[in-house]
């Protein structure tokens, strides 16, 4: 491999090409040598308009990193702050519906189409930021967790009134007296039944449920269950929305309808907390997000006769 040559100081260490004109800048390798060739005039104009553009935008805008901010730059632009000017237009175009729905009783969206279109899509989005979490994106839930807000099961009720206030106080939160609260006892790990007799109950829950074929076990159960159950749950087991007790016979178990599962519940059961949200979220997010739930599928409407509560699709 040949090495790198400089030319004879004597000659400056430098050339003209014959083939070019051009200077070289002196070296050699390998029989290849460097032209000294000039930028092109419109390539150093670029430059330079780049270097005055670079000091004109570090005057005018926030350039140089501080310890807790930046340079201020002398129009006093900020991306923070063009957010705040968006929010605050958003906010202004919202205004009228946001306070339509906050002067509306929550019964009457239904009525009112448009309006009730607005309070999903607002809940909507309240939901994906605030309960996605737990209830998932869909509002299915998660099996042995949280519950699904799309079948028919309300502890408390579905209704968009009944929804708000769950919304708003949330269940079993401590120091809150307006909270939902329900308490099953723990009826093995207290003592209250023997884990035979629990298995009689499991058995006549699964019956009632529609798992199992009535048995011995489950006639036993029957009558612990009346002393000890139907209190809560109703004499069949159609549940009781004052206590917030659950419906034991249909297919719908938040954790699980299987004697394993019925067995853990029955001798320690979940008490599983809801937050309260009126500590978060103001009233008309609140009711919005209630709007939302509603229209998952679960939901419960008034019967315009009498008032009474009835199963059915929003």
């Amino acid at each position: 491999m040949a090495d790198t040559k400089d030319f004879p100081a004597s000659a400056g260490g430098k050339r003209i090409d014959d083939a070019t004109g051009t200077s070289t800048v002196g070296h050699e390798w390998d029989g290849i040598e460097e032209l000294d060739t000039p930028m092109p005039r419109w390539w150093l104009w670029t430059f330079y308009a780049t270097i005055v553009w670079a000091l004109g935008y570090v005057i005018l805008y926030p350039a140089w990193p501080m310890v807790d901010r930046a340079t201020e730059g002398v129009l006093g632009w900020s991306s923070r702050g063009e957010l705040q000017k968006e929010l605050a237009a958003d906010a202004r175009r919202r205004a009228p519906t946001l306070d339509a729905i906050a002067a509306a009783d929550i019964a009457e969206l239904p009525a009112r189409p448009e309006l009730m279109q607005a309070a999903v899509q607002g809940g909507a989005a309240a939901f994906r930021v605030h309960c996605v979490q737990c209830h998932g994106a869909g509002g299915a839930g998660v099996k042995k967790l949280y519950p699904s807000l799309t079948d028919d099961d309300w502890l408390w009720g579905g209704d968009l009134a009944t929804i708000q206030y769950t919304i708003t106080h949330g269940i079993r939160n401590p120091d809150h007296k307006e909270t939902r609260t329900s308490q099953m006892p723990a009826f093995g790990r207290d003592g209250i039944l023997e884990p035979a007799q629990i298995s009689d109950v499991v058995s006549f829950v699964r019956t009632i449920s529609g798992q199992e074929r009535p048995g011995a076990s489950s006639a036993r159960g029957a009558a612990l269950f009346a002393a000890n159950c139907a209190v809560c749950h109703g004499p069949a087991g159609q549940g009781g929305r004052a206590v917030g007790a659950p419906k034991l016979t249909d297919a719908i178990w938040l954790y699980g309808g299987d004697r394993d599962s019925l067995t853990a519940t029955i001798t320690q059961p979940r008490n599983g907390v809801m937050p309260r949200w009126n500590s978060r979220l103001d009233p008309v997010t609140i009711k919005m997000l209630a709007a939302y739930v509603y229209s998952l599928g679960g939901g419960e409407k008034l019967a315009p006769a009498d008032g009474k509560k009835v199963d059915g699709q929003p």
